[in-house]
């Protein structure tokens, strides 16, 4: 696995999956939330498997 999330992205997926789960374990959304995994994942591995499909890399060169 070749990291291809940036770090600006890298910090908005954890900041986002981290505020998801937050929000699902506190009640104010519902189970939907856990899909904060997802973002939360991908930004502590730099890696998210849609990039290479897309052909999109937010990593520097």
């Amino acid at each position: 696995m070749q990291a291809n999330v940036g770090t600006i992205d890298r910090v908005l997926r954890i900041l986002v999956g981290v505020l998801l789960i937050a929000l699902t374990l506190t009640g104010t959304i519902g189970l939907w939330g856990w899909i904060g995994v997802v973002p939360l994942a991908t930004g502590a591995f730099r890696f998210c498997p849609l990039y290479p499909l897309l052909g999109i890399n937010t990593c520097r060169k």
